[in-house]
């Protein structure tokens, strides 16, 4: 595609709140699909391939959460936003384990645009890729041409966004990366509110999938950020 920013899959089933979206979407070249049920939605994804979905929480016919994971098994690649009108901890932690990002009803469709463009911008590889070498921290192995992970020669199966933090902290080797350089060169936020947790959120899925195969890898300077033992 050389003339769009990207395919996004709207599955909301409020029409005026769809068509705001759709409008928006379009005006910044984005090409637009939109579903108003988890039928729909799964229908459209196995026809086309969009970039990234954007999913209402809750729907008609079932949960956009348990959406977002069917269509994740479906396409690895496939970059997740949540839209959800529940903004407790809980629920924004539920939904970042295995999406990229969430937005919580009412929004600002400027901030929508904003957050699905700094998705696509971690999350998609380019159209075309020159071959790269690996890169390498101690047993970790990623390949920055099928973005793919292995520890000690095993796979890990990173999200999009657990794969570019990891990505940022090998490329950092021993520094201590700052809370705020993560948020703005992996989540390209530039003012995040100072309470967001979204850091260490992902910090804390990454342990847990690294830890598995190995010793613990990455190391927490407290009030400060993170890096790799």
């Amino acid at each position: 595609m050389t003339t769009a920013s990207g395919t996004v899959l709207v599955v909301e089933d409020e029409e005026s709140i769809a068509d705001v979206l759709a409008i928006a979407l379009r005006y910044h070249r984005f090409e637009v699909m939109i579903a108003g049920t988890v039928r729909e939605a799964l229908a459209l994804a196995e026809r086309t391939r969009p970039d990234v979905a954007l999913l209402d929480v809750m729907l008609p016919d079932g949960d956009g959460r348990a959406l977002g994971r069917e269509l994740r098994e479906r396409r690895p690649g496939l970059a997740l936003v949540f839209l959800t009108a529940r903004d407790s901890p809980a629920e924004i932690v539920g939904a970042l384990g295995f999406g990229d990002d969430y937005i919580t009803k009412p929004f600002d469709v400027d901030v929508v645009i904003a957050r699905i463009t700094a998705v696509l911008r971690r999350t998609r590889p380019a159209d075309v890729l020159p071959q790269r070498p690996p890169l390498r921290y101690g047993d970790l192995e990623l390949d920055e041409t099928t973005y793919s992970v292995r520890r000690a020669g095993r796979t890990v199966e990173l999200t999009p966004t657990e794969y570019a933090l990891l990505r940022f902290l090998v490329r950092n080797g021993g520094r201590i990366v700052p809370k705020e350089q993560l948020l703005r060169h992996v989540w390209q936020y530039e003012h995040a509110p100072p309470e967001s947790t979204v850091v260490e959120t992902y910090i804390s899925y990454l342990r847990r999938k690294l830890d598995a195969l190995g010793p613990p890898v990455i190391t927490t300077r407290r009030g400060v950020g993170y890096g790799l033992a």
